[in-house]
């Protein structure tokens, strides 16, 4: 059993933070739509924060990081953050303590700050490699939403097993899915993360300078995806990883006559590349 200190100790962060105001939960209800299950689609109450509504440039907002929003310190080179937007409790980020862009390769020190993390407190982890992939900030950042033991990843988890295991057909768009054999280590993640990149033909970080293509990765305990993407958004409404784990975020503009007519897998169909 993992000791989730790190868990726990986001959670009395964030209590500090949201009294400071350094913390802005974003307000969400869930809409029972018809014919969206197993996906969660969640709609937006309150308006977007003036962060994240600013047009042209913005301003990074890692460095320096907000230090109430700090939980730890990542060696070498890593902070453990808090998102300072959530929709869930304790969303966390890992984040470069030195520039490092989105859209370039993740690097083994990456992976051995996620492994730092994963030893302490297990969830779903995912990246965005840029905007055409669902990234908000430039600055490298993976992130986590916690799980205790034994519970569900996401959504889409018991699918994603189900095709492991042969039970289940694949789905109609560019990605990998394998098993992992070290779940709470990272001796798994950079090769994985390697060969799929390759696989979709996202390029080799040994002779690409970026990778060729956006993409996102998910993975838990048990599996790691990549997904290739073409698009942010589609008929309203924009998609990250997330959206690939089955959560789905309605904002002001998403369609949702398109999403019952159509259905959600139609909606990250449009989004990824063909397979």
């Amino acid at each position: 059993m993992r000791a989730e200190r790190q868990w726990h100790r986001a959670r009395e962060v964030a209590e500090r933070a949201r009294r400071l105001g350094a913390l802005v939960p974003l307000e969400t209800e869930i809409l029972p739509l018809p014919g969206v299950e197993p996906f969660v689609v969640r709609r937006l109450l309150n308006a977007p924060p003036r962060q994240l509504r600013r047009g042209g440039p913005r301003p990074n907002p890692f460095l320096p990081w907000d230090r109430p929003l700090q939980v730890d310190l990542l060696e070498p080179g890593h902070v453990l953050l808090l998102n300072k937007f959530p929709v869930q409790e304790a969303h966390l980020l890992v984040i470069t303590r030195d520039w490092r862009p989105q859209g370039g390769w993740l690097e083994p020190s990456d992976w051995q700050a996620v492994a730092q993390v994963s030893r302490d407190t297990g969830g779903l982890w995912f990246f965005n490699s840029g905007a055409r992939s669902g990234a908000s900030q430039p600055h490298r950042h993976l992130q986590l939403l916690p799980r205790r033991a034994g519970e569900s990843s996401c959504p889409l988890a018991p699918r994603l097993l189900a095709q492991l295991e042969g039970r289940d057909p694949p789905w109609r768009w560019a990605y990998q899915l394998s098993l992992r054999t070290d779940p709470a280590g990272s001796s798994d993640l950079e090769t994985l993360y390697r060969a799929h990149a390759l696989a979709l033909g996202l390029g080799e970080p040994a002779h690409h300078p970026h990778p060729l293509h956006p993409y996102n990765l998910l993975f838990d305990d048990q599996w790691f995806m990549t997904v290739r993407r073409v698009r942010e958004h589609c008929a309203g409404f924009s998609v990250n990883a997330l959206g690939f784990a089955g959560y789905l975020l309605s904002t002001d503009g998403a369609d949702h006559g398109w999403l019952e007519r159509h259905g959600p897998w139609a909606l990250l169909e449009a989004v990824a590349a063909a397979g």
